[in-house]
């Protein structure tokens, strides 16, 4: 019950909630293992679950009608998955994919909306939640539209330095193996611009391509690029 209830916590949807509340999702909540490759949920399936990493983490992505993916967000550790969906009822708008080794807390949705209606104070704690991360999302999908694509690349690699960096060898090293496809699928561009700036990112030394990971050596270049 206590990994459960700390993943709650963790969660910046469920983590504004008060220790009754937690307790009483706890008792409905499952927890859900993926191996690297599986799929969360696809786009259209019926969204019968809330889902939060607790372990891993998961891209979620689109495909546009000429086929071409669109990486939407990399979630990680205590971000929730197809909430707002959920919440609503609606399918699944993207699918959801570990990109690696993952574990997942997974809340019914009937289950969940029985406890709702019994507590009024768990629907308050969770929609200020959900309105925080729609807002992210709906950041993001202003950053793959606007801006040079080495502003809206640079900006990626801050947020990944942000959000799962450590530092190390003076620099900040970004622990996920994400291919140059996936880097364009992010950043809304082609592969081949993509790997003509990663390639010369390296030369320069701003940025380091490793087989586990990224190394951003040089953070003021990756800012003044990403305000570019």
């Amino acid at each position: 019950m206590s990994s459960l209830d700390d993943a709650l916590r963790a969660s910046s949807i469920f983590k504004r909630l008060g220790p009754d509340d937690r307790q009483r999702l706890s008792t409905v909540a499952r927890v859900a293992d993926f191996a690297r490759g599986d799929v969360v949920f696809g786009e259209g399936d019926p969204s019968d679950a809330f889902y939060t990493v607790t372990r891993g983490r998961v891209k979620v992505f689109k495909m546009l009608p000429n086929g071409k993916e669109v990486i939407l967000e990399i979630f990680g550790a205590g971000d929730p998955l197809g909430a707002i969906a959920a919440y609503e009822g609606r399918p699944f708008p993207a699918t959801a994919t570990a990109i690696e080794d993952t574990t997942c807390l997974v809340l019914p949705r009937r289950a969940f909306f029985a406890l709702l209606e019994q507590h009024p104070s768990l629907v308050r704690g969770l929609l200020t939640g959900m309105t925080q991360r729609l807002m992210e999302l709906t950041n993001r999908l202003a950053e793959l539209s606007t801006g040079r694509i080495e502003a809206r690349l640079a900006r990626l690699f801050l947020k990944l330095s942000e959000n799962t960096g450590r530092t190390e060898r003076n620099g900040t090293f970004v622990p996920l193996v994400l291919s140059r496809q996936e880097l364009a699928d992010m950043t809304g561009t082609t592969i081949e611009t993509c790997i003509r700036i990663m390639s010369r990112w390296g030369k320069q030394e701003v940025l380091l391509t490793e087989k586990d990971g990224f190394l951003v050596k040089d953070r003021d270049a990756l800012e003044s690029l990403a305000s570019s």
